[in-house]
């Protein structure tokens, strides 16, 4: 395999990040030696999650075997995973903005028709359910466990909380047609054709806002990674939850 270098559009901070919580990960579990060092795992953990650079690639690049990258990579997920915040913590957070904006996506994976609770019947295709938290100029603040793509937005909320964890806080919520039904302080557009002059300037003025979420989506799919993920359903969170992690390290 022809081997050639490359570069990753991330800072050396995220790079310095990783790789600290990498070194006190091994001081706990006390590794002695390992073919990488820490920064060269934390650059092979980020050129795997932001250029989504197969494992084959990963390790010919960096003179290892596909098993040992596979084994780094998972460790550098897991590390970062236990450090992404709960949703209890981006409510204390989301606090101090003017309101939050939540959203739904559907992260492509690779799977058959055979796997219909994963066909997401409006994508029309296969994907995990996330939903986003943002404050009100679309930074991302939270970005929630992944669930089959054939759950409805409402119910994804639902089941994550959001709903009862926003009325707790009492914090006004800017959110699409999908979400009709999750409660008053909920602002979502009027639904229908013939909408009077009053409804559709309100439903103008709630996609200007609205919109601002969409770089939170923008920023998930900066990761390559999650544009056609090929792991296991059950690692899906973990990647999540890690690349949160990392982009409130670079931020």
């Amino acid at each position: 395999m022809l081997v050639y270098p490359s570069s990753i559009d991330l800072s050396s901070r995220t790079l310095r990040c990783l790789a600290g919580h990498l070194t006190a990960r091994r001081g706990e579990v006390g590794t002695r030696w390992r073919r990488l060092t820490t920064g060269r795992q934390a650059l092979l953990a980020l050129a795997h999650l932001r250029c989504g650079d197969t494992y084959a690639q990963l390790a010919a690049g960096f003179g290892i075997g596909i098993a040992t990258a596979y084994r780094y990579i998972r460790e550098a997920v897991e590390v970062l995973a236990a450090l992404a915040p709960t949703l209890a913590e981006a409510m204390r957070v989301a606090r101090t903005k003017a309101f939050v904006i939540l959203d739904g996506t559907l992260l492509p994976i690779d799977r058959i028709a055979a796997d219909t609770p994963y066909y997401s019947g409006k994508h029309k295709r296969h994907g995990m359910n996330i939903q986003v938290l943002t404050d009100p100029f679309g930074g991302l603040l939270w970005a929630s466990p992944a669930l089959p793509g054939s759950t409805h937005d409402l119910t994804a909320a639902r089941t994550h909380g959001i709903v009862e964890a926003r009325a707790a806080a009492d914090l006004k919520c800017w959110a699409d047609k999908a979400y009709q039904g999750a409660g008053r302080p909920v602002r979502v557009p009027f639904r229908g054709r013939r909408l009077k002059r009053w409804q559709r300037r309100h439903n103008s003025t709630h996609a200007k806002i609205r919109c601002l979420g969409e770089r939170a989506m923008a920023t998930l799919k900066g990761w390559r990674l999650l544009r056609k993920l090929r792991c296991s359903t059950n690692r899906i969170t973990a990647i999540i939850q890690a690349v949160l992690v990392l982009h409130h390290a670079s931020a």
